[in-house]
């Protein structure tokens, strides 16, 4: 696990393409992944960014399947999420069939168990396989936040444990899973906070905007490692913002249909095309340009 650690610091949370009819659209789904095996970013397949509660079991498969079926040279993360333990176990099982090199690991939504709950949840996932697991804490999507010592605990217990992804938005939180253990590995989940989370220690990244930029997120991300802040890109946040100035993926997903990167900027309910505004739209393509500009400049 350090190699991928080491080798792999940027993950990228994958839309799932689809098209007018909200089918999934593999086409436009392997044309996403290549542009991130070429970027050279570990893949997270299923996860908020990937509407991956918004898909039927078969189709979460089927998207698992085709990705594996790619042999792409970056490795594959899949999502598991839900509130359903025997269904998350058997999925965990039918990713490890396939060889998945990774799984992201959620508190599981509307029931918000407490800290006893929470790591009982997580151990037993996790005592279901011997890949790498991920755990992931989004208290805006799960409804609850993740105490400090369930990662803590399972970092000491579990040699499978790849790491936090820390997307509370909260740097008082981040420093808390810090303090709570230092030696845990912690990653970024929040686009607009690279910088600050690497500052206090994270080691990578997994993110939404690297969907649209995935060389410029990763330069980015490569610059904070380095502590070379006079290179930053400095209206970063902002752009990253726009990403966000929606339900996700919404914003990221019109974002690559105008780029030409995918044929549909369809989503699934409950998310709908409609609550993304014409300016933000207009923004994000202005963005795009801002960064197109920096990174030659930078590159």
């Amino acid at each position: 696990m350090p190699e991928m650690l080491d080798k792999f610091p940027l993950w990228t949370a994958v839309v799932t393409p689809m098209n007018d009819y909200a089918e999934i659209d593999f086409d436009s789904f392997e044309s996403v992944l290549k542009e991130q095996e070429v970027a050279g970013n570990g893949v997270l397949i299923l996860g908020s960014t990937g509407e991956g509660l918004n898909l039927t079991n078969e189709e979460k498969r089927e998207v698992v399947k085709f990705t594996k079926s790619l042999n792409l040279v970056v490795p594959v993360m899949a999502g598991v999420g839900g509130f359903n333990l025997e269904a998350q176990i058997d999925f965990i099982k039918f990713c490890d069939e396939l060889d998945v090199d990774a799984f992201l690991l959620v508190n599981p939504i509307y029931a918000k168990p407490g800290k006893e709950g929470q790591f009982a949840w997580f151990r037993s996932l996790m005592i279901e396989t011997d890949t790498p697991c991920m755990i992931y804490n989004v208290p805006s999507r799960t409804g609850i936040k993740m105490h400090p010592e369930v990662p803590a605990q399972l970092h000491r217990e579990f040699g499978n444990y790849l790491g936090l992804k820390e997307a509370s938005g909260s740097i008082e939180d981040f420093r808390a899973f810090r303090n709570a253990e230092p030696k845990a590995p912690l990653f970024c989940g929040d686009d607009n906070l690279i910088k600050e989370f690497v500052d206090l220690g994270a080691v990578g990244h997994v993110s939404v905007a690297s969907n649209a930029w995935p060389k410029k997120t990763r330069k980015y991300l490569d610059l904070a490692l380095a502590h070379d802040y006079e290179n930053l890109f400095e209206e970063w946040v902002a752009c990253a913002d726009l990403l966000f100035d929606a339900p996700s993926p919404t914003p990221v997903k019109a974002l690559l249909f105008h780029k030409g990167w995918i044929n549909s900027d369809q989503v699934r309910l409950p998310l709908v095309r409609e609550d993304l505004k014409q300016e933000t739209e207009e923004a994000l393509i202005e963005a795009d340009r801002k960064l197109n500009s920096w990174f030659e400049e930078v590159g």
